[in-house]
């Protein structure tokens, strides 16, 4: 994301998420590290926010060391070179299971940037950036951010989980914002996300992303903290409606249900042709979503598959997202031959969006904003960046977009 004061500002908003090897073994690669770089360097960004998940990667424990490697390279890059401030915020104490996200927000500010300032919730007033600071372990003890973990509750089905928010507040001249890193709940089992419509993952996700947006006293929209223009982008594991999707890709087949002989739960389901020797179309397991063609998904950026993108659809009021015109963003091959391949473990969908506010998409659906500065796209389509490929947004905010003398408010002392 990206802004200067006084004439345009480019915005370019990254959402990262980073696959099983970890975000410094995946970023530390050139064929990786390269897409990245160069969309920085199309679209000159002033301000960059780039908000990771599963910092460290699946294996935290062994891989949290490299993390470090991979902050300094990326401030030791030639196409960082010219972001003078930085502020990183890393979750890294995975010892504290109360309290650990492994989410990782980090914001790059360009030399050319005026009058930017970040709020600190402590003290209720806005405070100047200046230099490059690192934070990680606990977080909690940061007045800068907000951080929260979902309850357990919400995700019995794991012994204890990752999921949760970081939240920053940002001022540009006349305008603030907040920028919200957020992991929801994902889809455990392709079975349970089949047996009904909508899934039982996908009100858990819609009961954790309402707790932050919906309620009056409560996080992003809590009355502690003047309302601002908000930008929630991260990785929400929105799935497609499975039960839909199957029966979509499978009307003509025929369901064969394997049941577990001790337990009588069923352990998978195999869709078969009525004709041509039987074949089978697709087979569901747990965690397997083998489908014959796998080229559907990515004909026409998998638009023919939005039609079951639905999770976002009683926030509609609330949330709002540009127009999708790439491909699924998950579950990618990690092999690094394999770019454009998908694994065969759960069904392609947009799990790693940008939403926003009402009042931050008029700052972005500004008439000045052109629709050549307009970008909601990948990163490196062809490249293997990850079980994800990595999404971001790019415009342009020109001052005197925001609120008029919002960072003047009581709350909102710049220091």
């Amino acid at each position: 994301m990206v802004f200067p004061v006084g004439y345009n500002v480019s915005w370019p908003l990254l959402v990262v998420c980073p696959p099983v090897l970890g975000v410094t073994q995946l970023l530390s690669n050139s064929k990786t590290t390269r897409p990245y770089y160069r969309t920085v360097q199309s679209h000159r960004p002033h301000f960059i926010a780039v908000h990771c998940q599963e910092v460290g990667g699946k294996n935290y424990e062994a891989s949290m060391s490299h993390v470090d490697c991979f902050v300094k390279e990326l401030l030791s890059s030639d196409a960082m070179k010219e972001y003078n401030r930085v502020r990183v915020y890393l979750d890294e104490n995975y010892k504290s299971q109360e309290h650990f996200t492994a989410l990782g927000s980090c914001y790059f500010l360009h030399e050319s940037l005026k009058n930017i300032q970040q709020f600190d919730f402590k003290a209720k007033k806005f405070k100047k950036v200046v230099g490059k600071e690192i934070y990680s372990d606990t977080l909690e003890s940061t007045p800068m951010l907000e951080k929260e973990k979902f309850p357990q509750d919400y995700f019995p089905e794991c012994k204890w989980s990752r999921k949760g928010f970081i939240r920053t507040r940002w001022a540009l001249a006349d305008c603030a914002f907040d920028l919200v890193n957020i992991h929801l709940f994902h889809d455990a089992s392709n079975i349970l996300a089949w047996e009904k419509s909508p899934s039982f993952y996908s009100g858990t996700r819609q009961k954790a992303l309402a707790l932050q947006t919906e309620h009056p006293g409560l996080r992003i929209t809590d009355q502690r903290f003047e309302k601002v223009p908000y930008f929630v982008f991260g990785d929400f594991n929105f799935r497609l409606d499975t039960r839909q999707v199957v029966e979509s890709l499978c009307s003509t087949a025929t369901m064969q249900t394997v049941r577990l002989g001790d337990t009588n739960e069923v352990d998978k389901l195999i869709f078969r042709e009525s004709e041509n020797d039987r074949k089978v179309v697709l087979q569901l397991e747990k965690k397997l979503f083998n489908y014959i063609n796998q080229d559907v998904f990515r004909e026409n950026n998998g638009t023919l598959f939005l039609q079951f993108d639905s999770e976002l659809s009683c926030f509609k009021e609330r949330l709002h997202e540009l127009e999708i015109s790439f491909p699924p963003s998950y579950p990618y091959s990690e092999d690094s031959s394999q770019g454009k391949q998908y694994m065969n473990t759960r069904c392609p969908a947009w799990c790693d969006r940008v939403l926003m506010s009402a009042t931050a998409k008029d700052l972005v659906l500004k008439p000045e904003n052109e629709e050549k500065n307009l970008v909601y796209d990948n990163i490196g389509p062809n490249v293997c960046m990850g079980d994800h490929k990595p999404v971001y947004l790019s415009f342009r905010l020109t001052a005197g977009a925001g609120k008029a003398n919002a960072n003047k408010h009581k709350c909102c002392n710049v220091q």
